[in-house]
């Protein structure tokens, strides 16, 4: 596993391509098998060999072979789905930077939509956070630079540059009679993965803002500092992954196997090739590169049964629903929040040669029991039906040439091809809404959304709260048992 992953290079899992990337992907090669060859399309070369020399002659200024080419490589790509995507050499080198957790930039996760970038996601304690930058804006001008006309990779390059440089940001966002302009200046982005606290005696709060190359050992730490501060035990724990958008595969899995049974099933992928068959289990070779030092098999024991609650939301995505899906599927902790991104699909690294790249889309993934996330998300055991600013959020599902969900697909097929009414799937047993104290304190904390983990907080209260309201239950019945 190790060597496949290493072959195509830093491979990861994650939601769209990002400024000062924050571009997340993931884990196989997609290879045809040896032998299968395919018929070269001739009518389609010779079409585009016609429009090349048109170009070359008749453009009204001359164009170089190399960016003709280099356009028409983005264009294949582009024209796939929402995550295949050339990587030019800065591309690739700014993906390789920023997975290390640090990078320079704007801190906003992105996407293209109707020739226009459309925010998916500010980054916590960046410039577009602080600014205001919200989910669904649509960026129209970069300064004085329309959006209209640029592709994303050329979008994203203009708004990286030197820190401390300023730059302008205008945006259409809906309700807005007229533009917003965000005056904003450029900072290198240092994204704390993991944040922890004691929220009470005996209940902790983990929260992962990103899945990176040292995400799982500062877990560990997290944990670690948690138990020593509670006296060895807990009686709760919460993880949060709201707005996560991903990252690196190995993290998704190493935070599973923090809280999973050894050799549990984390997540499985599917794809045309055998490369893109595998079972990622919570095992040392599945999240570490030298297992010698396994941070996981060190954490207390308490972690494997503390009760947990998983709080997600429409940002949250990839890497993170890959957790809260084996977290579901295993019964180790509950989910609670709203309906998560959607982002079910892999994406590989492969190097070209002059330090550039492709990103190709080569497999779906699937939680433990076989649930396909693309395009649906991680449904939750309890709903948030108090977050109004969710329903219109940008999801997988929404972006042009997205991937279909897979098995979703295949079964309706099948049912129409049966000539069998399509069944309605029933809402999971369980899930239930958020409650709240009353009405008018619901709407007057819901008009400006609490900080992640702060005492406005109304989910992290509630899973608190669900967590000691289970305790009780649990104590109840074993008296009367």
């Amino acid at each position: 596993m190790g060597d496949k992953m290493r072959q195509f290079g830093l491979v990861i899992f994650g939601a769209i391509a990002g400024v000062m990337l924050s571009l997340n992907f993931s884990a196989v090669a997609n290879k045809e098998p040896q032998g299968v060859l395919h018929p070269l399309p001739v009518e389609e070369l010779r079409a585009f060999t016609e429009v090349f020399g048109r170009i070359k002659n008749d453009y009204v200024e001359p164009v170089e072979d190399k960016k003709l080419i280099t356009e028409a490589i983005n264009g294949m790509l582009t024209g796939l789905d929402p995550h295949s995507a050339y990587l030019d050499a800065d591309a690739f080198k700014e993906l390789q930077i920023g997975t290390q957790g640090e990078f320079g930039g704007l801190g906003i996760e992105v996407s293209m939509e109707d020739g226009f970038v459309k925010v998916i996601s500010p980054i916590e304690d960046t410039p577009a956070f602080r600014a205001g930058i919200k989910p669904g804006d649509l960026i129209i001008k970069l300064d004085d630079t329309a959006v209209k006309g640029l592709s994303l990779t050329e979008a994203i390059k203009r708004m990286r540059s030197k820190p401390d440089t300023p730059i302008t940001l205008t945006v259409v966002r809906k309700g807005e009679a007229k533009p917003i302009v965000f005056p904003l200046v450029r900072a290198v982005i240092r994204i704390q993965s993991v944040k922890s606290k004691m929220i009470e005696p005996g209940y902790g709060y983990i929260r992962i803002t990103q899945f990176q190359e040292q995400t799982g050992e500062n877990l560990a730490k997290a944990i670690d500092k948690l138990f020593k501060e509670s006296g060895g035990s807990m009686k709760g724990l919460v993880l949060d992954l709201r707005n996560d958008p991903g990252g690196l595969l190995n993290g998704a899995v190493a935070v599973s196997a923090a809280f999973l049974p050894e050799d549990s099933l984390v997540v499985y992928t599917d794809g045309r090739s055998e490369d893109a068959k595998m079972k990622l289990k919570a095992s040392p070779e599945f999240y570490l590169r030298d297992t010698k030092n396994d941070y996981v098999k060190r954490l207390p024991a308490g972690i494997k049964t503390v009760p947990m609650v998983t709080l997600v939301n429409g940002g949250s995505a990839s890497a993170s629903e890959i957790v809260a899906g084996a977290l579901q599927d295993h019964k180790r902790s509950i989910v609670m929040g709203t309906q998560t991104f959607g982002k079910g699909s892999v994406q590989t690294i492969f190097p070209l040669g002059n330090n550039t790249a492709i990103k190709l889309t080569t497999a779906r993934y699937y939680t433990p029991n076989g649930q396909s996330i693309q395009a649906k998300g991680i449904t939750p055991d309890v709903m948030d039906e108090l977050a109004k600013d969710e329903v219109e959020r940008l999801r997988e599902a929404d972006l042009d040439r997205h991937l279909s969900n897979g098995k979703a697909e295949d079964q309706k097929r099948e049912t129409e091809a049966k000539g069998v009414p399509e069944t309605k799937v029933a809402p999971k047993p369980g899930v239930k809404p958020v409650k709240s104290e009353n009405e008018e304190d619901k709407n007057k904390k819901r008009e400006s959304p609490a900080e992640f983990g702060s005492s406005d907080d109304l989910l992290l209260v509630q899973a608190i709260s669900y967590i000691k309201e289970n305790a009780s239950k649990r104590a109840t019945a074993k008296v009367e048992n």
